[in-house]
């Protein structure tokens, strides 16, 4: 993933959440339930294809946000708006 605000790229192993890789890198990300039920770690993505396994993002939310939470990307590079 790529963060637009500064252009750094972080990896997220299979075995991680965007949100513990982020945490990791000193960032903080508002989150809750951390299962993708809620929607707090609701963000917009930039460019990037993210699979999406939360419940609450209608289809029109997940066209242009993700939930950090729980999502992957099917995509080389996420570029998230943080």
């Amino acid at each position: 993933m790529q963060l637009a605000s500064t252009g750094r790229v972080l990896v997220v192993p299979p075995d991680r959440t965007i949100v513990e890789v982020l945490r990791d890198a000193g960032i903080d990300v508002p989150t809750s339930c951390e299962a993708g039920l809620c929607a707090t770690c609701k963000t917009r993505y930039l460019s990037g294809t993210p699979e999406h396994h939360d419940l609450v993002l209608s289809e029109a939310e997940q066209a242009t946000f993700v939930a950090l939470c729980c999502a992957r990307s099917t995509s080389a590079v996420l570029v998230l708006d943080l």
